[in-house]
């Protein structure tokens, strides 16, 4: 649809709005419209009324048969495409461990339960995105990973259970900040306006989408070395000498690239994320000469096995997830502005 530019008066400059639109939205004669200059330079018109994106809500029935699994993932799934209200109901009455589950995942996401009888549960997000700050939300998503991983590594080294239980603890708080920025960046690539008032792009969502899902699987490697530290000293299972110090070493490289690769794909800097991904090779020969190491000498305890053969496995996802943050960060920094 094309409209031609008309003077009015001796500066002014205007452009008719199509009709059709108009109706759409109910827009009349003396009304007020806002506009918004986006990033790549075009201009996004709204009506004053819903220049600012409506509360949402869903209803989302539950049997009374239904996995605690299942319902989880659908409040989850809801608050992730930006439903700022999410009502339950049950055909009966909510089981207690559904009751639980419900209160479990509106905690985790910072929803405020606000009815709640037998048979209903009406949860509300009070979070007003436009005013958040995403760059500030996933650095600190990614010291809370930073952390976690340094954390696992300096557990492993020193055989520490405590500090391994609290590394393990971390991981929530992860989680957390992952649903809220995902929230964000859904509800951005839809809402031109959200984007505008973040300074994003659609693009920009899928960058930061993908940052986020890499930042919150590194999390998640990092919480499962934890595990299975806590796991053999339950055992009363000791790793190697020379298969620890292998690990240590390995971890420690791949922590510090891990923070290497996140600053990079904020700064652009192809050079950094270039040289992080020459690092590929090396970690792949320290990963062989764990695994030739791991299995030499007398028979090994079965948890003995898979403690080790599950460390090394999450070193090696956590040095994937660096390598693809330094391969979006190179994209990134080519983008067409």
């Amino acid at each position: 649809m094309d409209r031609k530019i008309m003077s009015l008066g001796k500066s002014s400059l205007v452009v008719s709005l199509p009709k059709e639109w108009m109706q759409l939205n109910d827009v009349k004669k003396g009304e007020t419209v806002s506009f918004n200059i986006q990033r790549d330079r075009s201009l996004v018109i709204y009506p004053s009324s819903i220049k600012k994106s409506e509360e949402k809500e869903i209803i989302i029935n539950v049997t009374s048969n239904e996995e605690e699994i299942l319902i989880t993932q659908k409040i989850l799934g809801a608050f992730l495409n930006g439903y700022t209200g999410i009502i339950l109901t049950s055909d009966n009455i909510f089981t207690v461990p559904q009751t639980k589950a419900i209160r479990n995942m509106a905690g985790r996401l910072y929803m405020r339960v606000m009815e709640a009888d037998a048979k209903k549960v009406y949860l509300q997000s009070l979070t007003d995105e436009s005013k958040a700050s995403l760059e500030q939300a996933i650095k600190r998503m990614h010291l809370i990973s930073r952390s976690m991983c340094e954390g696992a590594f300096t557990a492993l080294k020193n055989n520490d259970v405590a500090l391994a239980k609290s590394t393990f603890s971390l991981d929530d708080d992860v989680d957390h900040f992952a649903f809220f920025i995902v929230r964000i960046l859904r509800n951005a690539a839809q809402n031109p306006y959200l984007a505008n008032e973040l300074h994003i792009d659609p693009l920009d969502c899928m960058d930061h989408q993908m940052l986020v899902s890499r930042m919150e699987h590194a999390s998640d490697y990092a919480a499962d070395i934890t595990r299975h530290i806590i796991m053999l000293s339950g055992a009363n299972q000791t790793i190697p000498g020379e298969v620890i110090e292998l690990m240590i070493t390995a971890g420690t490289q791949v922590a510090d690239l891990y923070v290497k690769s996140v600053e990079a794909f904020f700064s652009k800097d192809v050079d950094a994320a270039v040289g992080i991904m020459k690092c590929r090779n090396k970690l792949e020969k320290l990963d062989i000469e764990m695994t030739s190491k791991a299995f030499i000498g007398p028979q090994k305890e079965a948890e003995l096995v898979c403690g080790i053969c599950s460390i090394r496995d999450n070193i090696k996802r956590i040095s994937h997830c660096t390598f693809s943050i330094a391969e979006i960060a190179v994209n990134r920094a080519f983008k067409i502005i």
